[in-house]
């Protein structure tokens, strides 16, 4: 082969491999590597990993919602669900039924985080944020988490809640001395009758033979 035909050659390889070598880079699917060689993929809040997250700061924003201003607390089920229409109590936590409007599995949802803390007299009135909680504090702080509440109320404020009479998905029962809710078929109270633990506390128990001598109020339209 001549020396002319050999340059002709290598002009044709050399356009070959050259066009080849945009094809070969596009092997990625569309994804962009982020900085530092790890995926692109962040989590929803722009931190990356949730190993090192931390809980947010409790508010004493009446505003805020009632459950999600404690975050989650070690060990509580993360909104948890059962199927239907009624709730059930696993393990101490409430599980709200898969078929119930928001604020209900809400209210749930934020009763779970204070169930445990210490029955502490006018505990949750001032703020819905506190260390311990009464019976009307308790009853607030899941109303307030349903979006239900924008202040806390005592036991004979809520003879005024909502609409009287039984609620389809909740029913408050309160008098000058007590108040307690049913939510879905589960009782939220805390008093030491019927608690599991046999004391005082925001815990759910079952459901009360007799609510005589109780005003019954609801929420409007649950």
């Amino acid at each position: 082969m001549g020396a002319r035909a050999l340059a002709v050659m290598s002009l044709v390889l050399c356009g070959c491999a050259s066009a080849a070598a945009p094809a070969l880079a596009d092997t990625s699917g569309g994804a962009t590597a982020a900085p530092g060689g790890g995926s692109s993929t962040s989590s929803p809040s722009g931190g990356g990993s949730g190993t090192g997250a931390t809980s947010p700061t409790p508010s004493s924003d009446p505003s805020a919602t009632g459950g999600s201003a404690y975050g989650t607390a070690p060990g509580v089920p993360l909104n948890p669900t059962v199927p239907g229409w009624r709730a059930k109590v696993v393990n101490g936590y409430g599980y709200a039924p898969s078929y119930a409007p928001a604020p209900v599995q809400q209210a749930i949802w934020a009763a779970n985080q204070i169930v445990g803390r210490p029955y502490v007299y006018g505990g949750g009135h001032g703020a819905f944020i506190a260390s311990g909680y009464d019976c009307s504090g308790t009853v607030s702080y899941a109303l307030h988490g349903g979006g239900l509440l924008r202040t806390p109320m005592d036991s004979s404020e809520f003879e005024g809640f909502g609409q009287a009479g039984n609620g389809h998905w909740m029913t408050i029962y309160t008098n000058p001395g007590h108040a307690y809710m049913v939510v879905a078929g589960i009782r939220l109270d805390t008093s030491k009758a019927d608690d599991p633990r046999g004391g005082p506390g925001p815990r759910w128990r079952r459901l009360r033979r007799s609510n005589r001598g109780y005003a019954k109020r609801h929420p409007v339209g649950l």
